[in-house]
């Protein structure tokens, strides 16, 4: 059967633009009611039986049967074991976009991320105390594939910040195991780890890591087990049941984001090799069929030639027919009047990843206000951000990148307000303080204002 990839033409000139393009962007993110209720249901049994409870689903869900926890404990001895057994060209692979990262989030530390103050002219000291989080834990998504990538995405920053103990989760699922309730990720021969992870945990410096999975790994991380150390935050993408379980532990524990499908958007003025925009395309595409690709050209005959290679190259690719259904379902060629309008258009799509292919990108950056990532230039794909450019790969999807920003170093510190009232700045602060406090009804606010006070406000 040949597989046909068809994205939606749409023309901002048509008529029908607005209704074809809301029902193009449209996407769910409510979860099935029936995941919702058996992820209730596991993330109770793990708080009540803890370590029982996990070994229990992870045999259930993973096929992967432990007589207790530290069978599922991975070690630093596995970490480096894993890093000294992959390829060489792996091992510096690995090593280059880790230093890229590291790179990249320490200047993002020094840039936002430090503590500061200052003294007001009365000698009040007014400041903020940045300091990271005790410990966090990192969900890897294992089975349908190996994402190292995403776990130096996730370890680095965290690192970087000064977190002093990271702990991994990433299923091992068996082959044949029933892939529901739990992990769902898919499934892996044999249960087996996959070392270019365990490598990556090596160089990211992963302090603990469990092969667990799915929503109990989520409650394990949130709640704590006699085994598995309760976190401050949980970091990283996962299945539906995943992100259900992030959700519902929100409160009890931090989290980054609740991902939906992954999404790249192309601004494309037409002079960019039309075959490098379908593959740019395509690289989302591949995720998953829910995977979103959208290209916005004022060029009608340049967006004929990009479907041409698209035509040419589907059957080349080893996940053409998650990429032709990715592409027919939820991709869109659209016609745009100009760049202008393409950016506005970009705007209100907000994407995760933005490629601008153009010969002058930077004419067109300042107009771009809402993306994840910004991908500037013919050189720059998406891809070189997904595993060694430097910046987090982990972005705000489904349009959340208008009020929402990428995974960093920030996410894992917290800041503490700082202030130390002199006792020339009480009798300013104070008279203040309690004269609103007054007005508020609360009295004693106002009183603990009023002592400090060598002329108490009179009261009311």
């Amino acid at each position: 059967m040949t597989l046909v990839a068809a994205p939606a033409r749409l023309s901002t000139a048509a008529t029908t633009f607005e209704a074809d393009f809301a029902a193009r962007l449209h996407w769910s993110a409510d979860t099935d009611a029936a995941i919702e209720h058996r992820v209730a249901d596991i993330l109770a049994d793990v708080q009540k039986r803890g370590d029982a409870a996990v070994l229990e689903y992870t045999a259930r869900f993973d096929g992967l049967s432990a007589p207790d926890m530290a069978a599922l404990e991975l070690t630093q001895a596995d970490f480096k074991a894993a890093f000294d057994a992959i390829p060489e060209a792996q091992r510096d692979a690995l090593q280059a976009a880790a230093k890229r990262v590291r790179s990249y989030h320490e200047a993002q530390k020094k840039a936002s991320g430090e503590s500061w103050s200052y003294r007001d002219e009365d000698g009040t000291l007014l400041g903020q105390k940045v300091t990271p989080l005790d410990r966090v834990g990192i969900y890897v998504p294992g089975g349908k594939a190996a994402y190292p990538s995403s776990l130096l995405m996730n370890a680095i920053p965290a690192h970087v910040a000064g977190v002093q103990e990271i702990i991994m989760v990433v299923p091992t699922p068996v082959r044949g195991s029933v892939a529901t309730g739990g992990t769902g990720e898919g499934t892996s021969t044999k249960g087996e780890r996959n070392e270019l992870v365990l490598a990556a945990a090596y160089v990211a410096g992963v302090t603990r890591a469990f092969t667990i999975g799915g929503a109990q790994a989520v409650a394990a991380l949130a709640y704590g087990t006699a085994t598995v150390p309760k976190v401050d935050k949980i970091t990283g993408p996962g299945n539906a049941y995943v992100a259900s379980a992030k959700k519902r532990v929100f409160g009890t524990v931090g989290i980054d984001m609740i991902a939906g499908p992954s999404e790249i958007l192309v601004l494309a003025d037409g002079t960019t090799p039309p075959d490098w925009v379908a593959m740019d395309l395509f690289s989302q595409a591949e995720h998953d069929e829910l995977a979103q690709s959208i290209l916005l050209c004022p060029d009608a005959a340049y967006i004929d030639a990009v479907q041409r290679e698209i035509d040419r190259l589907l059957p080349t690719m080893p996940r053409a027919e998650i990429i032709a259904k990715s592409l027919t379902g939820r991709g869109a060629l659209i016609l745009t009047k100009d760049m202008d309008e393409a950016c506005a258009i970009s705007n209100r799509i907000a994407p995760e990843h933005l490629e601008v292919s153009s010969t002058d990108p930077h004419r067109w950056e300042p107009l771009l206000r809402h993306a994840g990532a910004i991908f500037l230039g013919a050189f720059t794909s998406e891809s070189l951000g997904d595993y060694c450019a430097g910046p987090n790969h982990v972005l705000p999807t489904s349009g959340t990148a208008r009020f929402s920003s990428p995974l960093g170093v920030y996410d894992f510190q917290k800041r503490s307000s700082i202030i130390e009232v002199s006792e020339a700045g009480a009798q300013v602060l104070g008279k203040i303080a309690a004269e609103l406090a007054y007005g508020e009804g609360l009295q004693a606010h106002a009183q603990a204002a009023e002592m400090r006070l060598t002329t108490p406000v009179k009261p009311r």
